[in-house]
């Protein structure tokens, strides 16, 4: 069985409070969002297509999930009346998803109450700090998508 060096049991514990820090952040998205009948689910989804109207499989990638669980939260924002599906003039079969006003004007609103519970709790931390955690992130981010990539070269893996 393999030891862990100090780096890696670093990196384990790095890991660990990832986790931890996602579940809490996702608990206190799904707060910020629960007024305006979204979840932190449907907020990511909303995010993404905000930009512009994308397939399913796209957001999926965008967001690092599985195609099937951003097609059953897609499915309920449809229902809900925040998103429609439209025709993609890419694809005969994948079609768009395509913010409504109704999911625009939540979106707002969402972030609204997002920035205003960001700049509460950032209120409390060191900026510098917090720059220095979000780029050591970045690489720790990089790091494993380079491990996960097939071994062509391609990053990101799946088709495209």
């Amino acid at each position: 069985m393999a030891k862990l060096t100090a780096a890696g049991e670093v990196f384990t514990e790095l890991v660990l409070e990832v986790f931890r820090i996602n579940g809490l952040a996702l608990e206190a998205g799904d707060a910020l969002t629960e007024p305006l009948g979204l979840s932190s689910a449907r907020w990511q989804v909303l995010g993404v297509v905000d930009h512009e109207p994308a397939p399913v499989a796209n957001v999926a990638r965008i967001m690092g999930l599985a195609r099937q669980s951003v097609q059953q939260t897609a499915d309920a924002l449809e229902q809900a009346g925040f998103i429609e599906y439209t025709e993609n003039p890419h694809h005969r079969r994948a079609k768009l998803i395509t913010m409504t006003a109704r999911g625009r004007e939540a979106l707002r609103k969402v972030e609204a109450r997002q920035a205003a519970w960001a700049n509460q709790l950032a209120a409390r931390l060191d900026a510098k700090t917090l720059q220095t955690v979000a780029e050591g992130l970045r690489q720790v981010r990089q790091c494993l998508e380079e491990a996960a990539a097939p071994t062509t070269g391609r990053q990101g893996g799946g088709a495209r």
